[in-house]
């Protein structure tokens, strides 16, 4: 009887086949000319004769190369954070804009219009959008309940004032309503006045411009 379990014992402690085949695979080398020197003179040879299998694999064509990198180079855009000093710059533009728009329509627009105003014209001050859709923009964070289409009719002004060359005054226009109460106002009379401040916040980005 104590022979059958020291035979059992030595059967457990003897490796499996598994273990003998996990083993083996981590022993195993890889690749055994990988040259981790790069400064042999071998490296480079090998080097280029991998770039050359990569190259002619049918599954890496160059069409689907250029696909992959863009889709990686997308993601690396979102994942990677702002520039620190861009986004620095941007936030000090932001509070100089507001600052200005502070001194010209403290009297008559309330100061987190002015904020909010200061903020998305900073925004999209360099984007692509015309005049038009750049003051629309900046209004509808202040104007939520505004409908795109019925801001771009109210902007058409300062639109073609821009094409002919004969720029608005908003600061003249708002003047009138500086002895009202901004809730007295009507509606229409809120989306005209925040229209001419984003107006007045974008000239004042490209003078900014200009003297950088």
């Amino acid at each position: 009887m104590i022979n059958q379990i020291n035979n059992s014992d030595n059967f457990s402690s003897l490796p499996s086949q598994v273990e003998l085949d996990f083993l083996a695979a981590l022993l195993e080398v890889e690749d055994a000319s990988y040259p981790w020197n790069p400064a042999d003179e071998e490296s480079e040879a090998y080097f280029c004769a991998l770039e050359q299998q990569f190259l002619s694999d049918d599954l890496w064509e160059e069409e689907e190369l250029t696909k992959r990198s863009q889709n990686f180079y997308r993601q690396l855009d979102t994942l990677w954070p702002e520039n620190p000093t861009h986004s620095h710059h941007k936030t000090n533009i932001s509070q100089i804009l507001f600052a200005n728009l502070q001194a010209a329509f403290a009297n008559a627009v309330p100061h987190s219009f002015l904020d909010t105003i200061a903020q998305k014209a900073s925004e999209i001050f360099t984007s692509q959008q015309s005049l038009k859709e750049q003051l629309v923009t900046c209004v509808q964070g202040v104007l939520p309940a505004w409908e795109a289409e019925d801001l771009f009719v109210l902007a058409r002004p300062y639109a073609y004032a821009m094409r002919s060359g004969e720029p608005q005054c908003p600061k003249s226009f708002i003047s009138k309503f500086e002895n009202r109460e901004w809730t007295t106002l009507s509606d229409v009379e809120q989306a005209k006045i925040s229209l001419a401040i984003s107006y007045y916040a974008l000239t004042q980005l490209s003078s900014f411009e200009s003297e950088s």
